[in-house]
């Protein structure tokens, strides 16, 4: 679990990001990339594909209504710093929402989040890619993020509307399941003990869905392999 809070009792948003320019890829497979989000002051409109202003250059993998918008708790990001004994600002991990007493990694698939006049719905956890680790310029970071399961969570937007920094995080639905999004980063990294659970979860997204699918397949062939 990560270091957040408990995610029933609610939190608040430290801060709100948007890109803040493409900068070039140098990483990745595109030209340019939007992970470079900075913290934005006043009022900002969330629609169901994002915070307005906000952009996704690589959309097979970012963006789109099931990964509008993408969360992580501050308390985690402050145990990186000090585990990669280096300042890390609001956004630099690409998010949208820098939250404070929340777990946000312990979060329930289909949760939902009442912030500002937004509702948002847990959907998926991040998974890191080369872009992520050249921009923060740490070697093997994808591996470390990955051990770590600290992914943070893509979310949703239910409900349309503003938030600004300092709004409060209301969790106001919680699905009968108890599938988080630690379980479902941990199945997609390798872990198959939690597979048969996580693939009866009933709020998968269609991508989650047709990414376990293919795991539960392979798994399969493998064992009639045996």
């Amino acid at each position: 679990m990560s270091s957040a809070g408990d995610a029933s009792s609610g939190g608040r948003l430290v801060a709100a990001c948007v890109v803040n320019e493409l900068i070039p890829d140098h990483w990745g497979d595109l030209d340019f990339t939007a992970i470079d989000k900075r913290p934005q002051p006043g009022a900002i409109v969330v629609d169901t594909l994002g915070l307005v202003g906000d952009q996704q250059v690589d959309t097979r993998f970012h963006g789109g209504t099931d990964q509008a918008v993408y969360a992580y708790a501050t308390e985690d990001l402050s145990v990186w710093a000090r585990e990669l004994d280096r300042d890390l600002s609001y956004g630099c991990f690409g998010e949208n929402l820098s939250t404070e007493g929340i777990d946000v990694t312990g979060a329930l698939i289909g949760e939902r989040w009442a912030i500002g006049t937004v509702v948002l719905s847990v959907t998926a956890p991040r998974v890191p890619c080369r872009t992520f680790q050249g921009f923060l310029d740490e070697p093997q970071w994808v591996k470390r993020f990955t051990v770590k399961g600290w992914p943070g969570a893509y979310l949703s937007v239910a409900v349309p509307g503003e938030i600004q920094a300092g709004d409060r995080i209301e969790v106001v639905h919680r699905p009968d399941h108890d599938v988080t999004i630690a379980d479902l980063f941990a199945v997609l990294s390798g872990d198959r003990e939690r597979l048969a659970r996580v693939a009866a979860c009933p709020d998968l997204t269609a991508k989650s869905r047709e990414k376990i699918a293919a795991i539960v397949a392979a798994v399969d062939a493998g064992s009639a392999l045996d």
